[in-house]
């Protein structure tokens, strides 16, 4: 049986209580930030649906009627009758907005379905009570399978009710019950959709190694277990599913990464995705290929070099299926490649809605998209010793004071090498003088050889003075011994 270490209390803590949505900055939704509701959503399914729908309805308020009436017909396909008061709660929230004075009121747009909501209760109830008391009878009848299986269905029991403290105790208190790798791997990866619906990130990439160990095992287990041309032929038809997984392991990875904000290894994992289909369920149960191609792009521009940029996402193929969900993101790329920095901020500003209402994405792009710009400014810079503001701020679309601004804060973090002209506005690279720097090596090498030399003339007249410090005679006698051994003695014949 694998060891997996039962979830912390202070995780068990992070979902004591629904989430509610919090107070955002109300996003705009018109001509110049387009955003199709019915479109976007229809790449999602279950919770994670209605939970998008929910930062929607709380942040776009030109919508938010729309995504309200669209958060009820999700909701009433679910079995968590709280997801009903955190719609309305969202909705609120967006009528409190300066931008949302003129909204209806949720009465004129939803109508609660209150027989719905008792009808639901009661069969979670009778649900919860019928699970644990088979979990009962089955720990004091001490059958170790089904108390495993019991854990796991009242773990998915609430968890589909919306007790997420509850569904992560029963996931990780069944792994005392496995009895083989597959058990174990499987509550993994159950425990892993649990943590990304909630996007806890921090706690992702354990479960991960455990999954990967218990991957590992299954099929060393697997291919232990016959011989010849049957194990062969095993081995080809498990393939596709091991891949599956290793996918969804590497999704989850690139995800933890993206919530943490290191973006340089979240873009590599997301890169080296496989074909969408690899994921499985995950598909629209947890994300959308739109999503991955957002993603993986957004941090490849923000924390990778031109070259990698060439190699890992523009000679993708497999990639290139994600970005064919999201045919702008070809454009941004594209428009970077060839230096058009002016256009790919502003593809990124007219689709800005669309990545701030990402559940994942959302609280990065501010993060990211500063990142894209001081490497547009250090990329705009390199060829040039002198150029002058009013210059670099047509090719940005900035103001000439932003320009300023932009430059100072990188060449205050060593990123641009160069001084500012403020009276003229005009940004000048520091001249380096290549044959001083060279003639500065020469010296510095000169200088390691002359000590080197004189540590092995030292050495040498300390030999030849024989002023030697020798080991102790025991330790002599001892390696002698070592030395005169029958192995030793084999060994040297050989």
């Amino acid at each position: 049986m694998m060891d997996v270490d039962p979830i912390d209390a202070d995780i068990a803590n992070q979902y004591t209580t629904q989430q509610q949505p919090r107070r955002r900055q109300a996003r705009p939704v018109d001509d110049a930030h387009p955003f199709d509701l019915d479109a976007y959503i229809a790449s999602y399914t279950g919770r994670t649906a209605v939970d998008r729908l929910l930062v929607i309805t709380a942040s776009c308020p030109a919508i938010a009627p729309q995504a309200l009436k669209l958060a009820f017909n999700h909701i009433y396909r679910l079995r968590d009758p709280s997801l009903v008061q955190a719609a309305l709660a969202a909705y609120a929230s967006a009528i409190a907005l300066p931008e949302g004075q003129g909204l209806p009121s949720a009465g004129d747009v939803v109508v609660v379905d209150t027989a719905w909501v008792e009808e639901v209760t009661k069969k979670n109830v009778a649900e919860r009570t019928k699970l644990e008391v088979e979990l009962k009878t089955y720990t004091n009848n001490m059958i170790k399978e089904s108390i495993r299986m019991a854990h796991r269905d009242l773990g998915e029991h609430h968890r589909a009710t919306g007790d997420f403290a509850s569904a992560l105790k029963h996931l990780t208190k069944s792994r005392e019950f496995c009895s083989t790798s597959q058990h174990v791997l499987d509550m993994c990866l159950s425990v892993l959709e649990l943590v990304i619906e909630q996007r806890n990130y921090s706690h992702i990439s354990s479960y991960i190694f455990k999954a990967d160990a218990a991957l590992e095992s299954t099929a060393a287990t697997t291919t232990g277990a016959e011989s010849g041309a049957a194990s062969a032929s095993t081995a080809k038809k498990l393939s596709p599913e091991r891949e599956q997984v290793q996918s969804k392991l590497d999704f989850a990875m690139a995800l933890s990464h993206l919530g943490q904000g290191n973006y340089e290894k979240a873009a590599s994992l997301f890169l080296r995705l496989g074909p969408p289909e690899q994921l499985g369920d995950w598909v629209g149960k947890l994300v959308a290929p739109g999503d991955i191609a957002i993603y993986g792009t957004l941090c490849a521009l923000a924390s990778l070099s031109r070259s990698a940029i060439k190699s890992q996402l523009l000679r993708n193929p497999v990639f290139s299926a994600y970005i064919e969900q999201e045919p702008y993101v070809r454009d941004v790329i594209q428009a970077y490649m060839s230096s058009d920095f002016k256009t790919t901020l502003e593809i990124l500003s007219r689709y800005s809605t669309r990545h701030y209402i990402d559940i994942h994405l959302g609280v990065h792009v501010n993060d990211v998209t500063q990142h894209l710009r001081q490497t547009a400014i250090v990329l705009y810079f390199q060829p040039f010793e002198t150029i002058r503001f009013d210059r670099m701020a047509s090719a940005f679309g900035w103001s000439i004071e932003e320009v300023e601004r932009e430059v100072v804060a990188l060449i205050q973090s060593g990123q641009i090498q160069g001084r500012v002209d403020s009276q003229n506005k005009i940004l000048k690279a520091k001249k380096t003088d290549h044959r001083a720097e060279l003639f500065e090596q020469a010296m510095k090498t000169a200088l390691d050889i002359q000590s080197t030399n004189r540590k092995l003339l030292l050495r040498m007249r300390l030999q030849q003075a024989d002023l030697v410090v020798r080991s102790p005679k025991s330790r002599r006698d001892q390696t002698q011994s070592l030395l005169d051994s029958p192995m030793v003695a084999m060994g040297d014949l050989s």
